[in-house]
Formats: structure tokens, sequence, C-alpha cells
């Protein structure tokens, strides 16, 4: 897809993905700007000025952030890039399994768009094994009690050849998405995802534990737990467990992996 033919398609406007919002979606203000260096970022400066959630959408990301601390490249129009900046009644010890939470609710959405996906833990969205869109979750204590939360989302449409060489890695694209009505998608994911922000506040990461098995990429496939390079266990992947750990059965028996920064690799 042309340079040109990205940027036809990447028109996002405000007004427009508000009036498609639904009840959830009506929780939150809509703004939409042409670049900025980080959604996440520029709503996690904001948080004491916040009066209630906020839906920020950038058609480019010039500083983009993944998780442990890795940068996110992008490509203007290529992607769908956005965050939401949530407040819950939780402390943040008790939102271990939001980050599945919200793949849940992305992977689901997709689903309904006839988008077949998976989920690989603790933070990605894969097609056909490689990886669609990325989650990030942050988070600050609100001042009277509970958490804000800033989840930020990106999402692979269609890139061009060139930013594909440029990554150096396979990734997967979605043309069909890329060529939907940009602001209906938009407000697809943003009304699924206000929902599911308010089932998890709640009912917790129990209302998502079966939902995200189902939709587990490597279940009861034999994977490999890294940290900074170095292999810290290696097992069969059996699920998420109540709390969003990863449940390994390996050679002593069942191990439950936390987050973290550690990665996931399907044993070869």
């Amino acid at each position: 897809m042309s340079e040109q033919t990205l940027h036809a398609y990447a028109v996002p406007d405000a007004s427009k993905i508000a009036a498609l919002r639904d009840a959830f979606g009506m929780l939150l203000d809509i703004e939409v700007v042409q670049e900025t260096g980080s959604t996440n970022s520029d709503l996690m400066a904001r948080l004491t000025e916040l009066q209630k959630p906020v839906f920020r959408l950038a058609v480019h990301q010039t500083a983009g952030r993944g998780r442990a601390g890795r940068s996110w490249s992008s490509e203007a129009g290529g992607m769908l890039m956005f965050s939401i900046a949530w407040p819950m009644t939780q402390a943040s010890h008790q939102l271990m399994g939001l980050p599945l939470a919200v793949g849940v609710a992305l992977a689901e959405t997709l689903h309904s768009l006839d988008l077949p996906v998976q989920l690989k833990w603790p933070n990605d969205v894969l097609r056909d094994g490689k990886k669609l869109a990325g989650i990030l979750i942050e988070s600050a204590a609100k001042k009277d009690s509970g958490t804000w939360i800033v989840a930020g989302i990106g999402l692979n449409l269609q890139v061009s050849d060139t930013f594909e060489a440029q990554i150096g890695r396979p990734i997967a694209e979605a043309p069909w998405l890329a060529r939907m009505d940009r602001n209906a998608l938009t407000a697809a994911l943003l009304n699924a995802l206000a929902r599911a922000f308010d089932q998890f506040e709640r009912e917790g990461f129990s209302a998502f534990l079966a939902r995200w098995n189902k939709l587990h990429a490597y279940a009861n496939q034999e994977v490999r737990i890294i940290d900074q390079g170095q292999v810290l266990q290696t097992g069969f992947a059996l699920g998420v467990d109540a709390t969003g750990c990863l449940v390994l059965q390996t050679t002593r028996g069942q191990v439950s992996i936390v987050a973290g920064d550690v990665s996931l690799r399907p044993l070869e």
C-alpha cells in the first residue's frame, strides 16, 4: 500500500467517533490529534487534571512506547494508536489481570469483525502467529483512593513494505480493517474497552478468565519464559489463573509466572 493510500484511510474524526459511542463509550471524552510523542505519556501527564475517562488517538506517534521500556515504531495511517485513561476504585495491586482483560476485549471485537486472532500472554494480540497488536498499561494512584490506569493500544492495519523492512521482523496486518471506516472501527474498539473496564471494576479478572484461556495462542504448547535474554522457565503453557498469572506445567510441577518484564517464546 502506498503512503498516499495509507493517508487516505487515516482520517479519524473526534465528532464522528463520538456519534458512534454506545452507553459505555459515552463515559469517555474523545480526543484526536494528528501527531504526538505518545498518547500514553500525554494522558499520564494530565491525570491530576482529569475529571472523567478520556480516549486519545493520534494518527502518528513519534515516541510510542511498549512494555518494559521498549519503543513502539509506527507509520502514520498504517496503524490505529490510542490510549484510554480510566479511574478504577481498586488499588494497583488488585489490577494484575487488567492487561489480559484488555486483550480479551480487543480480541473479541476483532473476532466480531471477522478477523480471527489469538492472545499471547501477557499483552499481545496475534494473527497467524505474528503480532497484530500490543497493549501497555500504566497506572498512578488517585488523590482520594483507587487508581488511574492508562491503557495504550497499538493495532497494525496495513503498513508499507519499507516500514516492515525497517522493523526487521514480520508483523501481522489486517487489510480488511484498514479499509473499514476508521471512525466506525475506532468506536467499536472504544465501546468494547469501556465495557471491559466497567466489568473489570465490578467483577475483577474472574469475568475474563475463561474468555482469555479460550483465546490462548499457546495452549498446552511448550514455551520458554525469558527475562533479559535468560531462560527462567520451560514448560507447557496451561493457561492463566484467577490473578492473570501464566501457569506452566514443568518437570518440577506447576509454576505460576507473574508478568513483570518477562517474555514468552514458543519452543521451536
